[in-house]
């Protein structure tokens, strides 16, 4: 019997994993992830500021406006950090994620003070900062050239 000769680390030249997607996947998932995951904040939003009340007109103009913001602010951080030093683009994302969480929260009840919408939204985006940090971190080389 014939057996496969092992492949050392699984990667391909130049040490990086392969990409099974094409351009074309890539391209289109800078574009449809970010209105996706907009599309589920903006119900979020709209669902936390009805309380459970009934679906208004108001109400759905609402999500689909927070939808459209926090699409387009995404977008435009997706097209900006890559530029940046790591731990300028860690801070632009982690307070993307402490903003968005914060204005959730502020919307999730009607007896939530600003105080503690923003040490929500501080708490995230610290969390956030350290895990990106660590990410943007290890993956450069030497010199802080990313490895792409």
């Amino acid at each position: 019997m014939a057996q496969a000769a092992p492949v050392t680390g699984g990667t391909t030249r130049g040490g990086r994993t392969p990409d099974v997607f094409s351009e074309r996947t890539h391209a289109a998932a800078k574009v449809v992830v970010p209105v996706v995951l907009g599309l589920v904040y903006g119900y979020w939003a709209a669902a936390n500021t009805r309380y459970g009340g009934p679906i208004t007109g108001w109400n759905l103009l609402f999500g689909f406006v927070t939808a459209i913001v926090f699409a387009a602010v995404w977008m435009g951080l997706a097209a900006l950090t890559p530029r940046l030093p790591r731990e300028l683009h860690a801070a632009l994302w982690a307070s993307f994620t402490g903003i968005a969480v914060g204005f959730l929260y502020s919307l999730s009840g009607r007896g939530h003070s600003v105080l503690g919408s923003a040490g929500m939204g501080l708490a995230f985006a610290v969390v956030a900062f350290a895990v990106l940090f660590y990410r943007y971190y290890t993956h450069e080389d030497a010199e802080g050239h990313r490895i792409r």
